[in-house]
Parts: structure tokens; C-alpha cells; sequence
């Protein structure tokens, strides 16, 4: 019986994420694989004890343009890992450091860290084709290994009203658009289920990112727009979906799932 805590955080630069704890939280947390999102870094810019923690090896993807998007995971050294790759093969989208894929014995683990639309929306239209892309690989993998796959990541999207704190008053705001949450009910159409939501059914005020703006996280006016989506085949193989909103360091938190074989 093998048991697995897969979690996914967008630090929102790693470099400042450490300085607020990210070292001490992971020894404690102790998940068998993270990905983080938005980690801001090169490797050449971060110490040794920040690539190799005690117990873990860490593989960065970064974005061309320096300081910007980016993913790394970090994965338990005992894990058993197939292989890890960057990128969806689309110089567009990989030139901003977006994806990982993770290729376990037991299944696929796709790290993700999906376009802004922007203030102004000029980015909607490329976050949907990077957004779709993901889709595609995604299915393209399962149908190839014959292993189901986890999708997650920060997605920039709040799919339902009851995903983010004030749903009327950002209709019109990138984030929320109907067309970009049109995406999420397409992944459910293709087979992955957002396992969060169906674990914790109706229940409101379950967010996973929070403006610095106007102590919204204090008084938890937040959107949930980080996820972990998986194939029907790992459904009932997911013993605990859980936010750890208690975990400062980013103006996301940590998110995650218990898997049991």
C-alpha cells in the first residue's frame, strides 16, 4: 500500500518565500512532491540549501525573462520517479517557464502555472490557448502511458461564485471572466474532477489566494484559483483534499491532496 501527499503553492518568488519560511514549512509539511508556481528564479540565483532541502531534490523550469513566472518541483528522494520534463514543447508558452510534467510510477503530475488575462484583458486570449495546450498534453499523456493524471497549479481562474469572496462585483475582471471559466467546465467535460470542490460539496469561504490589499486575508476576502484536478481513475484513490490558508509566506497557500494505492 503506497501513500503519496502531492501539494502545489504558488510562492510568488521563491527567494521571498524562503526568507518567510518556505525551508522550515516544507520539513514540516513533508510533502512526497510540491510544485510551486511563479518562483521568480534562475538557478544560478538561489543557494544550495534552497535547491537540495534535507531530504529532497528540486527541478526548476524558468521563463526566459528574469524575475518573472517560472515552476520548480520538489520531490522526496525516495519518491519513484519516472522521469521529469519541462515544458509543453511550444517555445510561446515556454519561454515563460509555465509547465512541468512529472511522470511517477503510479501516475502523471503536471505542474502548471496559468497565464494572467491581465487588468486590461490583453492576455485573456493567450492564457485560454495556453490553457487549452495543457488540456491537450494532458490527455495526449493518458491516452500514450495509459496512466491517469493530476493537473494543478495556480490556474488564475475562479470557476463558480462560490469560489471567490465578492462574485458580482468581478464580472467584468480577468479572473472571473465567463469565457475563462467556460475552460474549467471543459476540463470537467474531458474527465478530471476538481476534487477539492467535490470533497467539500457546497461549503463557502474556501479560498487560496488573497490581495495584499486591504487586509483581505485577515478578513478572508480571497479567491480560490489554485487546484488540483484529477483523471476519474484516481477519484476514489484521493483519501483528503486540503488549503492550508495558516501558511503565510505568499499571497497564495498551500494546497493539496493524500492519494492511497
Amino acid at each position: 500500500m503506497a501513500k503519496f501527499k502531492i501539494m502545489s503553492w504558488n510562492v510568488n518568488g521563491i527567494r521571498a518565500c524562503t526568507r518567510h519560511g518556505f525551508l522550515e514549512w516544507l520539513q514540516t509539511e513533508k510533502p512526497d512532491v510540491i510544485g510551486l508556481q511563479e518562483t521568480k528564479a534562475h538557478i544560478e540565483q538561489l543557494e544550495e540549501e534552497v535547491l537540495s532541502p534535507n531530504g529532497y531534490e528540486s527541478y526548476y523550469f524558468s521563463g526566459v525573462r528574469k524575475g518573472y513566472s517560472g515552476v520548480a518541483f520538489y520531490i522526496k528522494k525516495k519518491f519513484p520517479i519516472v522521469k521529469v520534463t519541462n515544458g509543453l514543447g511550444k517555445k510561446i508558452f515556454d519561454d515563460e517557464g509555465r509547465t512541468q510534467i512529472l511522470e511517477s510510477e503510479d501516475f502523471i503530475l503536471i505542474n502548471g502555472y496559468y497565464p494572467n488575462g491581465g487588468r486590461d484583458h490583453s492576455r485573456v486570449d493567450f492564457k485560454l490557448d495556453f490553457s487549452r495546450a495543457m488540456l491537450k498534453k494532458a490527455l495526449a499523456l493518458k491516452k500514450k502511458t495509459g496512466k491517469e493524471i493530476i493537473l494543478t497549479g495556480d490556474f488564475n481562474t475562479a470557476h463558480h461564485e462560490i469560489d471567490l469572496k465578492n462574485p458580482k462585483s468581478n464580472k467584468k475582471s480577468t479572473g472571473f471572466l465567463p469565457h475563462e471559466r467556460v475552460f474549467l467546465d471543459e476540463l470537467l467535460e474531458a474527465g478530471f474532477v476538481d476534487i477539492f470542490r467535490e470533497t467539500h460539496k457546497d461549503e463557502p469561504e474556501h479560498y487560496t489566494w488573497w490581495t495584499y490589499r486591504m487586509n483581505c486575508r485577515e478578513k478572508n476576502v480571497g479567491w480560490r484559483i489554485d487546484y488540483v484536478y484529477v483523471t476519474e481513475g484516481l477519484r476514489d484513490k484521493v483519501k483528503k483534499s486540503f488549503h492550508r490558508p495558516e501558511v503565510k509566506g505568499s499571497d497564495h497557500c498551500p494546497i493539496g491532496i493524500e492519494l492511497k494505492f
